[in-house]
């Protein structure tokens, strides 16, 4: 028979535990997908997030013109601001397309095979990084092209600025409540339940991925990038730190219901990550071997850090310190001049005006 004090001791343990799972237990917030509704206009937070993420892609290129070797280069011609503008709007396209039709090829293509008119709905989400890559690459191969630069040199001066766009992307993912991490357990002090999650607390892995594939890869890429490194080493750096740390990531995110674990108890976004890790350190060996520096040396005739236009005339182009040019002697052929008076010791008159010490 069991004691009232024995009782009293498992109930209270009881009550213990679960007040010590609901403190540890995150609400998720559950925001609303919609965050601007003006009649039948609705703007999501999903496409504010990708708005934030390629304003945030400007700034840090602008920042990017100041550093090697891209500071330095004016063959073919001079990065400026122009050129981010066209290359971020090549970037946008390549993002939107890829990451849109990446996801439908590699994610659900039974579905939208048989609904492709949801194809177009992006604001409901579902983008996939591994597309988006892909149309950037070619984004940057177009641009490449026009504006004759080594493809190499334009994602080393481009990735850089991606990881903190990557970063504004899961966090819209976050709002949306959608791409959810795996079970977590149920002493994990933010372990959240997903509106469409179930009824399971769950790793918040989408802040996970905002953290490693966001913040930490943008803060060692840009310190990496700050200083000269040679043509392609940069991008090769991306490669291989996004595919490593997405790679380490998925292990707390659901792979998604319709694919499951594939091979190796892998799931797609590792595998898809796999070859990105491969390529990059096979591309920074070979940018290694290869040597090639894009860091322009300043030309002989204009010293360092000085203007070669600088105390020109704006109008004629010449500079007004420049000593004019001794005139060209005059030609035999010309017709003489009259001939100056001599006095009577023999001189002209302008040989005896002449002063000691004068040219």
């Amino acid at each position: 028979m069991t004691s009232p004090d024995s009782s009293l001791i498992g109930l209270s343990g009881c009550l213990w535990e679960a007040w010590r799972v609901t403190i540890l237990e995150l609400t998720f917030p559950d925001i609303n997908p919609v965050a601007i509704a003006l009649g039948p206009v609705k703007i999501h937070w999903y496409a504010i997030m990708y708005l934030l993420a390629f304003a945030m892609a400007y700034g840090l290129m602008r920042l990017r013109l100041r550093h090697q070797p891209f500071a330095s280069i004016t063959k073919p011609s001079k990065w400026v601001p122009s050129d981010i503008e066209d290359l971020l709007l090549y970037g946008i396209a390549g993002v939107l397309l890829g990451g849109r039709l990446g996801y439908v090829l590699f994610y659900q293509p039974g579905y939208y095979w048989t609904h492709p008119v949801d194809i177009i709905r992006v604001w409901d989400g579902g983008m996939s990084f591994h597309g988006g890559a892909v149309g950037v690459i070619l984004a940057m191969v177009i641009f490449g092209l026009r504006r004759s630069r080594p493809f190499l040199q334009v994602a080393d001066f481009l990735v850089p600025a991606v990881p903190i766009g990557l970063a504004a992307g899961r966090i819209g993912n976050f709002i949306n409540g959608e791409l959810w991490g795996r079970e977590a357990p149920a002493d994990l002090p933010w372990a959240m339940r997903f509106p469409t999650g179930g009824n399971v607390l769950r790793h918040p892995s989408q802040l996970y991925q905002a953290l490693l594939e966001g913040v930490l890869l943008f803060v060692l890429l840009w310190l990496y990038a700050r200083k000269p490194r040679l043509r392609g080493q940069v991008a090769a750096a991306f490669l291989f730190g996004y595919g490593l740390l997405r790679f380490v990531a998925e292990y707390w995110r659901e792979p998604d219901a319709q694919l499951g674990f594939l091979s190796l108890g892998l799931s797609m976004g590792q595998w898809l990550s796999v070859p990105m890790i491969i390529a990059g350190v096979a591309l920074w060996l070979w940018a290694r071997q290869q040597g090639i520096s894009d860091v322009q040396e300043p030309s002989d005739d204009v010293p360092t850090g000085e203007d070669p236009q600088a105390g020109e005339d704006p109008e004629t182009g010449e500079d007004p310190q420049q000593e004019p040019e001794p005139a060209a002697e005059k030609s035999t052929d010309a017709v003489e001049e009259p001939l100056e008076p001599v006095d009577e010791q023999g001189e002209t008159t302008a040989q005896s005006s002449e002063t000691p010490g004068q040219d």
